[in-house]
């Protein structure tokens, strides 16, 4: 059974500091380029929603997981060469610098998807 966390702090805290600074590095990008959205816990990691859910992030063995919509993900494709790349996900390794540029532009572009395509959460 998944520990569930009460907080994001939380969340982040669970994890060794290696993986911590990480994913607070997500976060600040999360908080920085989407300020509105509201942060809270989805299936025991970090959302970021704004009426519906915008993206979320998780820590895991080896790598970061930011998950968009696949729409998101496809509208950034040729630019996330190198990735592992899910239905919706990017995998962040830990041993690599964080693509924050391309990121910052994904959140954007999925903001934008919901508020002006009214484009939901998968």
């Amino acid at each position: 059974m998944a520990i569930q966390h009460e907080s994001v702090d939380a969340y982040i805290g669970s994890f060794a500091e290696d993986v911590q600074l990480r994913l607070r590095e997500l976060r600040e990008i999360s908080r920085n380029c989407a300020p509105n959205a509201t942060e809270g816990l989805k299936w025991g990691h970090p959302a970021y929603s704004l009426g519906t859910i915008l993206f979320v992030f998780s820590g895991h063995q080896k790598h970061a997981n930011f998950v968009f919509t696949p729409s998101t993900l496809a509208a950034f494709s040729d630019q996330l060469i190198g990735y592992k790349t899910g239905k919706g996900s990017i995998q962040l390794p830990y041993d690599a610098p964080v693509p924050t540029d391309v990121l910052s532009r994904m959140i954007a572009y999925r903001i934008r998807e919901y508020e002006k395509d009214g484009v939901k959460w998968m």
